[in-house]
């Protein structure tokens, strides 16, 4: 019996942490704060990003010139 109770609690707990959100086309995961080498470039709601590696994301991550200039 005790095995029993041990399996379906290990079970369980395994069920819900697999549950995790895809954001991106599925490329990306919904957390609270994003691993490092990730960048978070949505929001999935209030309380979670769209965490995305940045070779996903179309659009440059990198800072750019706060000067504007075009060259």
């Amino acid at each position: 019996m005790k095995l029993i109770l041990l399996v379906l609690t290990v079970t369980l707990t395994l069920a819900q942490a697999a549950k995790v959100m895809k954001c991106w086309r599925s490329l990306g995961k919904c957390r609270t704060t994003c691993e490092e080498g990730e960048v978070f470039y949505i929001l999935c709601n209030a309380e979670a990003k769209c965490c995305v590696n940045p070779k996903y994301v179309p659009v440059n991550t990198k800072s750019s010139n706060s000067a504007g200039s075009l060259g």
